[in-house]
């Protein structure tokens, strides 16, 4: 690699001639010289050596004491570097408006924005770094050399300076860097009302069975270093300091079924096998004598999922379980550990509530209002694992709602935004707002995308300087404006002690989003609400919602068919929930799809409680019996009933009682026909659940009328009469002539003479 001439000689020359005229009053730098900013000439574009810091510490320069940054080099060259020496840098002048914060961080990252610090000469130095190597170094630097004494928030860091083969060029801007911000504040009567929300959504998706898919995935985001493991920590880190959790109460749910092996939906009975009373029964019919279900304005009680153990059941004689799936057991046993993690960080702060789901809440406004309601009311009012109680809140991952959807939600519910949705209000947005009836709490969206480059800008030390920064600008304010942070949803924090550690300051309140809440809030008008045609564009359709509405409904034909199963309806209908979240945004034709394919296995199985009727069925009267058979290919035991569509002449009626059929049962149903018109009826037969839903399941049978009118069945009786009164006559006169005929006396052959002789020849 071909380096410049070094300009060292020249540089001493320079030195000399400045010395001679001038005493310095800051501390000696290789770089610009001190005053605002400078706008100097980019270096190279394609630094070779990449810095990274790792820790800042403490994270607001002190007021004495050492400022000590700890991070990496890693050498992206393809040659090696040697004697690479580390220095601070720091700004002349400080930020303090929010409007220069923006702008520092939307800044060029080659811009030099600092003057290096030189006086201690290296403050580390690494002697060798071959290609694609990494190594680690540390920088301290007192307080007093660093030259800040006003309030406000300054540009801090570090560059590499290193050489190759080819020399070393020490006035290059740097051959390596990395920045953030480093504020200044004096004084600890003026604190500033901070919050930091953490949220914990995202995307689940089911396979057709009720089981989740991609349990790989899970285990992934779960375990150490995965996103959702790794927000846990950040929460767990925050010790006894106040964390908001924005938590779709879907996701533990979802995670808790992973716990238990991640098992489809069950058809098993989840009712007492003794008890009497069935729950859906008197859902369908309220006047029985059976418990009610719970009314809709009631909390409504979480699924149960309990591990299987795969052990065989000695009572039950069923057939050993099948052989766990590697990808399950390893899921579960992260999702385990999860909860168990989950459970305790909740233990601070505050957990607030999403619809669930994290329901699209704009396009439910649009397309059915009613979806809001539902999920607002499946969320409850406490969160699992450990009951931990729930504030409701709303806040879509992007920080946009429209006025339908403000207008739509409750009152009660915390709603958060973002400050572009505000933009019309100025740079400096007011952390709350009104709008019709409802508080708006105002997040700012810019501390999410994290600090300035080079570096990562979503790395701990970044994000957190970047929060503080915030915050301290806020603090030279009047009024001083309170500070809302929603963390990036994807964020993967690399060191959760870092962040949580760096922010105990005096002048910083930590506090719960809530609290922000109730402070002094400034009223706006529907035109001051920003709702950006890209956010309509990526509204979920009707047709997502109305996929769901199919999915929630044959779960709930399910569930009425299924004897004693009173959990199936609402683990369909959590499923259905969740394919309108805001992550289904991402691909809803896909999870249309994936909705589609789940209500078509449960219809699948409704259509294993099939009916077959006679082929034919001739009525030689009025009315008529024939019978019907029932017959039941589930593992489990269903109760039913059987509904007959036919013209208006023809009547069907049948016993007025629900039917119950064991596993692989069968039953014959007697019906009875009735019409007055003679002819072929078709009779259509379907077996419904005990709502009168149907299950899919139907036969269709012609019925010939073929009864014979009043005149033919008069004629017949005519002919009849006459054929017997026939008879009749013939009898009398067969008996008259019987007595008038004179009968001869017997004679008694054995006394009567023997004449025989008398009448022989002579």
């Amino acid at each position: 690699m071909l380096r410049p001439l070094s300009l060292l000689p020249a540089l001493v020359v320079v030195a000399a001639t400045a010395a001679v005229g001038v005493v310095p009053t800051e501390p000696a730098s290789a770089g610009p010289a001190p005053g605002p900013a400078p706008s100097a000439a980019p270096a190279e574009e394609d630094a070779p050596l990449a810095v990274a810091l790792d820790s800042v510490s403490p994270s607001a320069i002190p007021r004495e004491g050492r400022v000590t940054v700890v991070g990496t080099v890693t050498n992206l060259d393809d040659v090696t570097w040697s004697a690479i020496n580390m220095y601070p840098f720091v700004s002349a002048e400080p930020l303090t408006t929010r409007a220069e914060i923006a702008e520092a961080v939307d800044s060029d990252p080659q811009v030099s924005v600092g003057d290096r610090l030189t006086d201690q000469g290296p403050y580390d130095t690494i002697d060798r770094l071959d290609p694609g190597e990494t190594a680690r170094f540390a920088v301290r630097v007192r307080q007093r050399d660093l030259g800040a004494d006003e309030q406000g928030v300054y540009w801090f860091g570090v560059h590499a300076l290193g050489e190759t083969t080819e020399g070393r060029d020490d006035v290059a801007t740097a051959d390596g860097r990395a920045r953030t911000f480093l504020p200044r504040m004096t004084g600890s009567g003026r604190q500033v009302q901070t919050a930091v929300v953490v949220p914990v959504r995202g995307a689940i998706d089911y396979d057709p069975d009720g089981s989740l898919a991609d349990p790989e995935d899970w285990t992934s985001t779960l375990s150490d270093g995965g996103r959702l493991q790794s927000l846990v920590e950040l929460g767990a880190a925050a010790g006894s300091r106040p964390v908001s959790w924005l938590v779709d109460p879907a996701l533990p749910d979802a995670v808790a079924r992973l716990a238990a092996g991640n098992p489809g939906r069950s058809l098993a009975p989840s009712l007492d096998p003794d008890a009497t009373e069935d729950p859906d029964a008197a859902a369908v019919d309220p006047g029985s004598s059976a418990s009610p279900s719970p009314s809709p304005s009631e909390p409504v009680p979480p699924v149960t999922l309990e591990p299987d153990d795969g052990e065989e059941s000695e009572e039950s004689g069923d057939a050993p379980a099948e052989e766990p799936d590697p990808a399950d057991l390893a899921a579960a046993e992260a999702a385990t550990g999860w909860l168990d993690l989950f459970r305790d960080a909740l233990g601070s702060g505050e957990a607030l509530a999403l619809p669930y789901g994290d329901l699209d809440v704009a396009a439910a406004a649009q397309h059915d209002p009613g979806a809001y309601l539902r999920a607002r009311e499946r969320s409850g009012s406490a969160l699992q694992p450990g009951d931990v109680a729930t504030t409701p809140a709303l806040g879509s991952p992007a920080g946009y709602l429209d006025e339908r959807a403000i207008r739509m939600v409750s009152d009660e519910e915390t709603i958060v935004v973002s400050d572009e949705m505000l933009a019309a209000l100025g740079p400096d947005v007011p952390a709350v707002v009104t709008f019709a009836g409802h508080r708006l709490v105002v997040a700012a969206s810019d501390v999410a995308t994290g600090g300035p480059g080079p570096d990562d800008p979503l790395a701990t030390v970044a994000l957190r300087q970047r929060v503080l920064a915030e915050a301290a600008v806020r603090r030279l304010e009047t009024p001083r404006a309170p500070l809302v942070v929603v963390l990036p949803t994807g964020w993967i924090p690399d060191d959760p002690e870092e962040f949580f550690g760096g922010l105990d300051h005096d002048w910083l309140d930590l506090d719960t989003l809530t609290d922000v809440a109730e402070t002094r809030a400034t009223p706006v008008d529907a035109e001051e609400l920003l709702y950006p045609e890209s956010q309509v564009r990526r509204e979920l359709d009707e047709a997502a919602f109305a996929a769901a509405t199919a999915l929630t409904e044959a779960g709930r034909t399910l569930q009425n068919l299924l004897t004693r199963n009173d959990t199936v309806g609402r683990e369909v209908s959590d499923q259905a929930m969740t394919s309108l979240s805001y992550a289904a945004r991402i691909d809803p034709r896909a999870v249309r799809a994936d909705t589609e394919a789940a209500t078509a296995e449960i219809d699948r199985q409704l259509r294993d409680v099939s009916v077959s009727a006679p082929d034919k069925v001739i009525l030689s009267s009025a009315s008529g019996q024939f019978s019907a058979l029932l017959e039941n290919s589930l593992d489990e035991s269903v109760t039913v009933r059987i509904q007959a569509v036919a013209d208006e002449s023809m009547t069907i009626t049948m016993p007025d009682e629900d039917i119950t059929l064991p596993p692989g049962g069968r039953r014959t149903v007697l019906l009875t026909a009735a019409t007055e018109q003679q002819g072929v009826h078709n009779v259509t037969l379907r077996v419904t659940d005990i709502a009168g839903t149907p299950l899919g399941s139907s036969d269709r049978l012609p019925i010939r009328a073929a009864q014979v009118s009043g005149v033919i069945w008069l004629i017949i009786a005519t002919g009849c009469a006459l054929l017997f009164g026939a008879i009749a006559v013939r009898l009398v006169r067969r008996l008259r002539a019987a007595r008038r005929t004179p009968q001869a006396e017997p004679t008694d052959h054995a006394d009567a003479p023997d004449t025989s002789q008398e009448h022989a020849p002579a």
